[in-house]
């Protein structure tokens, strides 16, 4: 993760296959991540699970994606168990030692999550405002310090596929385990409210 320390920004690119364009059947998830200038740092990709549950269950479905280094080495992984309204995702390193937990928080209207460290304490929350429904902000108190921004993909993806592109920014000095939150947060948000359109 020591290739967190110096961005300010990540871009997170869905990638989609033709036989999911094609049929509409959910595949398991892929992506390409890089920093605000292009350049590659990982890639992720969602672990083989039940196929009725994909089936079934859709964007609701737990779900294991693990990031790779350039290198094939894992770095993290995101831990997604089922939750039908308080969404939850654990974050762990490549030895299986927890970072922390992103967790949807009750609200009417509003998306809301709160980003807890290792130990349990709310670090920062994720504020979805209503009238803004592709950006959650990355808040500290009241105190915006970052942003997760879906992405305009074009007329073709965003037509005929669910693939989505996400912009994350936070500030440059954060440590690197808040910055790896931030990215497991953008996959939880990516299947809850993007994955598939109905179930936000």
């Amino acid at each position: 993760m020591e290739r967190l320390s110096s961005v300010n920004g990540l871009v997170i690119r869905q990638q989609k296959e033709w036989g999911e364009i094609l049929t509409g059947f959910e595949t398991r998830n892929k992506y390409e991540v890089s920093d605000v200038s292009g350049v590659g740092l990982y890639f992720a990709a969602e672990e083989a699970g039940s196929i009725l549950l994909r089936w079934f269950l859709r964007a609701l479905r737990p779900f294991t994606i693990a990031v790779l280094g350039q290198d094939g080495r894992e770095i993290m992984r995101v831990l997604r168990p089922f939750r039908f309204y308080f969404h939850r995702a654990e974050i762990v390193d490549s030895q299986g030692a927890s970072l922390g937990v992103i967790e949807r928080r009750f609200s009417i209207l509003r998306r809301i999550y709160s980003v807890f460290d290792r130990s349990g304490e709310e670090v920062c929350r994720l504020f979805g405002p209503i009238l803004h429904p592709w950006t959650f902000q990355i808040r500290k108190g009241d105190v915006e310090v970052g942003k997760i921004t879906k992405k305009w993909s074009g007329l073709w993806k965003e037509g005929f596929t669910d693939a989505d592109n996400f912009a994350v920014t936070f500030p440059a000095e954060w440590e690197v385990k808040l910055k790896a939150l931030s990215l497991g947060a953008v996959f939880l948000i990516d299947f809850v409210h993007f994955e598939n359109r109905n179930n936000n």
